[in-house]
């Protein structure tokens, strides 16, 4: 599956990938060395804790050069009256009577509990591309959908305080 970011995201994966390779990893090999180093491995609780961190930095290095390899850049071409990679929506919700605000984001740094939504989920894009005093439908299953209006656009500015998801 193809991974759509902004360039912003494709220069935050790279710079925590060099952090990760640069500086991390010698650190931690360091450590496993260290813990090598203190004798019998069958009881040396520091060994396996740097060995396991090890795995989890390779780990998150191969996930993030992964998701540059099939990468597709994507740009906003939206005016600043309609809905786009970046801005910040508030919807009227009338099923429960009530607004939400939202920053529409890319699907990497997408997180629901920050109110940041992705391009890709059926709340983004049903919003892409939509005015002030649109009313949208938002298909969230084959049997069922909910309504919203769209009440605010603002421009939510640098993406620079969005942070990248883990896995």
């Amino acid at each position: 599956m193809k991974e759509r970011l902004t360039r912003k995201d494709v220069e935050k994966i790279q710079a925590e990938i060099d952090h990760r390779k640069l500086v991390l990893r010698p650190q931690i090999l360091d450590a496993v060395r260290e813990a090598r180093a203190q004798g019998d491995l069958s009881e040396n609780f520091e060994y396996y804790a740097a060995r396991r961190e090890n795995g989890a930095n390779n780990s998150r290095i191969r996930y993030l050069e992964r998701m540059l390899k099939n990468a597709v850049i994507v740009e906003d071409h939206s005016s600043s009256d309609e809905v786009g990679l970046n801005k910040t929506v508030t919807v009227y919700i009338p099923e429960d009577d009530e607004c939400e605000t939202y920053k529409i984001v890319t699907s990497i740094r997408g997180n629901s509990m920050k109110n940041l939504i992705s391009i890709e989920s059926p709340l983004g894009r049903a919003l892409l591309r939509r005015r002030v005093g649109d009313k949208v439908r938002v298909p969230v299953s084959d049997t069922y959908s909910y309504e919203v209006e769209i009440r605010k656009i603002t421009d939510a500015g640098a993406e620079d305080d969005d942070s990248i998801r883990a896995f």
